[in-house]
């Protein structure tokens, strides 16, 4: 390790499941000890390659990897320096598959004779057998899912034609597949073993269908991480919106650009229905606010009306059902 480097570092490691959370930023490194950090990140988070500081820009980055079995995410952005993965270090043996979506900014890849430019939304599939270059054109993010290629190669016809293909932000289910993968660490899904298998493969099932699998595989990755993915952005779609005393199974089943009936199947494949997992965020809201010292002042009614409630009896019923204590209770601290 350089001089200063655990400065920059955060490392959760968890051995026995073969899993690890890596953070790195440049905020208060030295200029000078920017790019040995940033090169043992990528050597020991993502994969071996260089990083070379751009003419007369000093690096800076902020990334955070999570390193699981069969699959890599990467999310983050670098400015002021290439990641290169040269010749030598192609000889590694790693035959991983990247798919990089370009969330903000402009990034550069070169690749296979391929010289591209991702704009914000934009994603591509690339390839550890090759010489890359990665080089961020202007400031901006990105989002990474690396999976070893014995995944993908049964899944596509030809996963090689994918590699260097640039598509577009409206590819079926790269949004979905983004927006799931953001959740699952955001949720730190990952730290729980049985769910961190269950997501990993919904995100396989999610890059095969982007990719453009088809026939068995489309259906069979539609019928696991399709439905998860979407079923997961309802979810937050609700827990985000609950207050709202207008949302519906319709309204949610709008945004994902699905029917209510079909919204109604997943919350029914969960083990509940689209209206009870409603009330649930309702009545958690409330909770959190009657223990909040900044709601000390409103009255139980105002809070339940605030959380979409429209009837202040149904929901003193529903929230005495989930928490066996009156709200009168649970802001007087006489219930856990």
């Amino acid at each position: 390790m350089w001089p200063g480097l655990l400065v920059g570092w955060e490392i959760a490691v968890n051995s026995k499941f073969d899993f690890s959370v890596l953070n790195v930023s440049t905020n208060e490194i030295p200029e000078n000890e920017r790019i040995p950090l940033l090169r043992d990140f990528y050597c020991r988070g993502v994969l071996k390659a260089e990083v070379e500081a751009r003419e007369g820009k000093p690096a800076a980055a902020s990334f955070t990897s999570h390193v699981l079995p069969e699959a890599q995410l990467l999310i983050g952005g670098l400015c002021g320096a290439r990641v290169i993965r040269t010749k030598p270090l192609v000889a590694d043996g790693d035959d991983s598959l990247a798919l990089v979506v370009n969330r903000s900014g402009v990034l550069g890849i070169s690749e296979r004779g391929h010289d591209l430019s991702l704009h914000a939304g934009e994603a591509v599939l690339t390839s550890a057998e090759d010489v890359t270059t990665f080089e961020r054109l202007s400031l901006g993010s990105c989002f990474s899912l690396r999976v070893p290629r014995r995944v993908l190669a049964p899944m596509i016809v030809d996963v090689d034609d994918a590699v260097m293909r640039v598509m577009p932000e409206s590819t079926t289910g790269l949004r979905l597949l983004v927006d799931y993968a953001v959740t699952l660490v955001r949720e730190k899904v990952f730290a729980s073993p049985n769910l961190r298998q269950l997501g990993v493969g919904h995100l396989h099932d999610l890059l095969a269908l982007v990719l453009g699998a088809t026939g068995e595989t489309r259906e069979l990755a539609g019928r696991r991480g399709l439905k998860a993915a979407r079923l997961q952005k309802a979810k937050v779609s609700i827990a985000n919106n609950c207050w709202r005393q207008d949302l519906s199974v319709a309204t949610v089943a709008q945004e994902l650009g699905v029917t209510p009936r079909y919204l109604q199947r997943l919350f029914e494949a969960d083990g509940k229905t689209f209206s009870s997992f409603l009330i649930d965020q309702r009545v958690k809201r409330a909770h959190r606010m009657l223990r909040e010292p900044e709601y000390a002042e409103r009255t139980v009614s105002s809070i339940a009306y605030d959380v979409g409630f429209g009837d202040l009896s149904y929901f003193n019923r529903c929230f005495r059902r989930t928490y066996n204590a009156t709200p009168s209770d649970i802001r007087s601290g006489e219930m856990p």
